[in-house]
């Protein structure tokens, strides 16, 4: 830190000159522009992962149902199988021997 006289920071002769602003704000504009495209691009992308995940969740809860289904059958056919089991275990013992 200086005391006496403050310094200014001094500026190129050129900084402000009609041809650097206008580089300037051209190179900004696409720069604005480069990054509205990536923001498309991201949002495009984001959009179609939100439908994959809509249709692995559809598929995943028809999967579910389709597994209750199976228990289900599995559960009457093993009661089917046992109930038949008894029938012939009875029928056999019922024969003369």
């Amino acid at each position: 830190m200086c005391y006496g006289h403050p310094h200014r920071r001094s500026l190129p002769p050129d900084h402000f000159t009609p041809s650097r602003t206008h580089r300037t704000l051209n190179d900004n504009a696409l720069a604005v522009e480069e990054l509205h495209g990536r923001l498309a691009e991201t949002e495009a992308r984001l959009e179609r992962a939100r439908a994959r995940e809509a249709e692995l969740s559809r598929r995943l809860e028809e999967m579910k149902r389709f597994v209750l289904v199976m228990e289900i059958l599995e559960t009457y056919l093993k009661r089917r199988f046992r109930e038949q089991q008894e029938q012939l275990s009875q029928l056999f013992s019922s024969l003369p021997k």
